[in-house]
């Protein structure tokens, strides 16, 4: 075991703030990567680091009542599409539940990439990438990108009265640059329903 890697790793960590993602990539320049393994690993036995995934580190925050608290699953998703320079978008139950059309709180998540398809593990969930199309990763809108792919699980023809007003009813608050730039990107059934939106913006 190297200490200087040791100690070299632990100064950069203790720079960030805590929560922060930390990828075995992101220490190459301190040594080889069974080196940095090796130091990663140690700086987990010290309780310096926590490892959430496969060559994936966190320095945890520290709550004052429960103690250490490590990043949410949709957190790590975003760190690795950041690392790898891809674009994702949530699909199914996921995108569903956070719109508020589903109270169900998946277990596993599945986000189209543009980006290399990937599975990874995190505890007792995991993180589905599955390789897609650059045009169904483009959608620009926080609001409208959910909507398209909640639409999709829900299926065509589908959609209860209650879910589409429901959507609309959030598409109002999408900045509208983004709304039009999106219903480009949707099937035509599902255009028709956002589209509803800028029509009434108009009038």
């Amino acid at each position: 075991m190297n200490i200087n890697i040791v100690i070299q790793i632990l100064t950069k960590i203790k720079k960030a703030r805590r929560g922060t993602l930390f990828f075995g990539d992101d220490f190459i320049s301190k040594g080889n990567s069974e080196a940095v393994r090796k130091a990663l690993q140690r700086l987990v036995k010290y309780g310096e680091l926590v490892r959430v995934a496969t060559g994936i580190y966190v320095r945890p925050e520290i709550d004052p009542v429960i103690g250490p608290v490590t990043p949410s699953i949709e957190t790590i998703a975003k760190a690795i599409a950041r690392r790898d320079k891809a674009r994702i978008i949530p699909t199914g139950v996921y995108a569903m539940n956070r719109l508020g059309l589903s109270t169900q709180v998946p277990m596993n998540l599945v986000y189209l990439t543009d980006g290399a398809a990937r599975k990874i593990k995190v505890g007792k969930r995991t993180i589905t990438f599955k390789k897609t199309t650059p045009k169904n990763v483009i959608a620009i809108g926080a609001i409208s990108s959910f909507v398209i792919q909640a639409l999709k699980t829900i299926g065509k023809d589908k959609a209860t009265t209650n879910e589409i007003e429901k959507i609309q009813s959030l598409l109002k608050k999408e900045k509208p640059t983004h709304l039009l730039h999106d219903i480009r990107l949707a099937p035509e059934w599902i255009r028709q329903i956002m589209q509803q939106v800028l029509d009434d913006n108009k009038a």
